[in-house]
């Protein structure tokens, strides 16, 4: 079996035989819609961005909640690009990508059966990935990806890795196992990770997500997803432990200052207000 840096060396090398009919598909994507992360870039932003790096296809993966802004959907295939709607769901405390779901099936999803369900009704339109499998921090599945593997579509080839510090290595030993397509994402919180990692794929007769999905499926698969430096690991390691709790910690204590700046404001409409010049009434009964 071929280690996981030689397989991702031999998908480029495939990709790059023929850039013209492949095309930069990134399907883990945070922007500052996310209602549990403090992300400091818009949807339009990373658009932006996505063309000028030539992506075609992505997926902005809030936490527990589906990317639903129908003038984003407007302004990416009017740039040519097809977004798809996409959660990143916790169930059971792992963390899991839904790709083309509805905001109202991903309230219904409670736990693994849940999704079995999901996938049982949906079929091929809908594809789920298991982000960062086997890292240590945030929502990884861990070991219970093999108990739950018939749930997955793919497993992700996450994008902080450098040298032996490379959960990915096991990763692409579980997808080769059970044949599940392994696909290179940014995960991106800030918006300069956005366009290093990514998954290349022949371009589909039809951009659509069913076509990327079966495309995916049948694992002619490109992958882009160079070791990060010290610098991209310093970085890294002060944004998840220094940066980002800082900015989660400032915006609940602002959330919590709003709401309770609306309900005093709220309180005090309901209040009435006695007027000293106005008349008693001085009926009886």
């Amino acid at each position: 079996m071929k280690s996981a840096q030689s397989a991702i060396t031999f998908s480029i090398m495939s990709a790059a035989t023929g850039d013209r009919d492949w095309i930069k598909v990134d399907l883990h994507i945070h922007t500052l819609d996310d209602p549990k992360d403090v992300i400091d870039y818009s949807a339009h932003q990373l658009l932006e961005r996505a063309r000028a790096l030539g992506f075609r296809v992505l997926a902005i993966t809030l936490h527990d909640a589906v990317f639903d802004r129908p003038e984003v959907f407007a302004d990416a295939a009017t740039m040519g690009i097809l977004l798809i709607p996409a959660a990143e769901v916790r169930l059971c405390g792992a963390d899991v990508i839904v790709l083309n779901v509805t905001a109202e099936e991903i309230v219904d999803l409670k736990n693994f059966d849940d999704l079995r369900r999901l996938r049982a009704r949906r079929g091929i339109s809908i594809f789920t990935m298991a982000p960062h499998p086997f890292y240590l921090l945030g929502g990884s599945i861990g070991p219970r990806l093999l108990d739950e593997i018939d749930c997955f579509d793919a497993v992700e080839l996450c994008h902080f890795h450098k040298g032996l510090l490379n959960p990915n290595r096991r990763a692409t030993k579980v997808a080769s196992r059970f044949g599940k397509a392994l696909v290179a994402t940014s995960d991106a919180h800030r918006l300069h990770a956005f366009g290093r990692h990514y998954t290349s794929i022949p371009r589909p007769s039809e951009l659509t997500a069913e076509k990327v999905f079966a495309t995916l499926r049948a694992g002619r698969i490109g992958l882009t997803s160079p070791p990060c430096s010290f610098v991209d690991l310093a970085s890294a390691i002060y944004f998840i432990f220094l940066a980002h709790p800082f900015r989660r910690r400032r915006n609940r204590q602002w959330r919590s200052a709003t709401a309770e700046a609306i309900k005093k404001r709220l309180s005090l409409k309901r209040t009435p207000v006695l007027n000293p010049n106005r008349k008693r009434d001085t009926r009886v009964g």
